[in-house]
């Protein structure tokens, strides 16, 4: 009898039954199976690997926010909200907007404890424009509806009701039914991945300068062991090294919570931080005066 090929069940594709590991079509077989990559590309996949795991290593400690953050942990203070009455005028809109370059605002009647609901940039961009006339404007058909929550939910549900609901800002109501705060879904996104900055963001791309006096004005994402090294200034005792990454995280460590902005926090060694920029949650700038040896010897 004639030799015969056999067609695979699942694919109806012939297999050959050559058992000579030298075959052309083993050898094509085996080749393709365990090629290696060039050095140099298998170098940029580890690399790209290695920073890849690094990403979603943070962004899974930062997933254990969603459970024990709660929404008081990451609103804006009331104090803080800016807000315009439903009768607020074409211009008193512009302007409120340009000022706090904010595209979302919670609209109140008379009192912010009256929250009606909130105006959206686009809405008011695509009616209006900024270059319409004052007359025949109202605000009434443009207001969307906002979310109530109280203080004490956690992020987590919080940003689950907000994609469900496709409402992406909320008020917190305190237990006698006052406002105590704003949390928009912004804020909790930037829980878990960071923080989020937009076009209206300023770029930061220096980490920090030094000014003419010798003090030194630093982000406070910069990395302490890098800052160290770079200043040659000593902050973080070896004791303490596994506390804190960054120049921000050591002035909350000192302060004991998150300091204010215009806020002084001494550093044990005699050098002074002074809070520049940041919120409620965190610090984003800084400045720091070194202390008398550290000035004497840059001086």
């Amino acid at each position: 009898m004639g030799e015969t090929h056999d067609a695979h069940p699942a694919t109806g594709q012939h297999v050959s039954d050559d058992g000579d590991p030298d075959s052309p079509a083993r050898s094509t077989f085996f080749s393709r199976l365990f090629r290696r990559e060039p050095p140099e590309t298998e170098d940029r996949a580890d690399e790209g690997e290695s920073e890849d795991a690094d990403s979603s290593g943070e962004m899974l400690l930062n997933l254990r926010n969603l459970a024990s953050m709660r929404v008081d942990d990451v609103s804006v203070p009331r104090a803080e909200i800016v807000a315009v009455a439903d009768d607020c005028s074409l211009e008193d809109l512009v302007e409120t907007f340009r000022e706090s370059t904010l595209s979302r605002l919670p609209v109140y009647t008379e009192s912010l404890d009256q929250p009606r609901g909130m105006v959206h940039l686009k809405d008011f961009a695509l009616t209006y424009g900024f270059g319409a006339p004052a007359d025949g404007f109202a605000l009434e058909p443009m207001i969307r509806p906002l979310l109530y929550v109280p203080p004490s939910m956690p992020i987590g549900a919080l940003l689950h009701k907000m994609r469900a609901a496709h409402i992406h800002m909320a008020l917190v109501i305190d237990e006698y039914g006052g406002v105590d705060g704003l949390v928009t879904i912004e804020d909790l996104v930037e829980q878990i991945v960071g923080d989020i900055a937009d076009e209206h963001d300023e770029a930061e791309s220096q980490l920090w300068a030094r000014e003419p006096d010798g003090a030194i004005v630093a982000q406070a994402r910069v990395e302490l062991d890098d800052f160290e090294d770079e200043t040659g200034i000593e902050l973080l005792p070896p004791d303490r090294a596994d506390e804190v990454d960054t120049l921000g995280g050591l002035v909350v460590l000192l302060a004991g919570r998150v300091p204010a902005v215009g806020e002084l926090v001494e550093h044990p060694a005699g050098h002074e931080f002074e809070v520049l920029d940041g919120d409620v949650r965190r610090i984003t700038r800084l400045r720091l005066r070194p202390g008398g040896d550290v000035r004497a010897a840059a001086e």
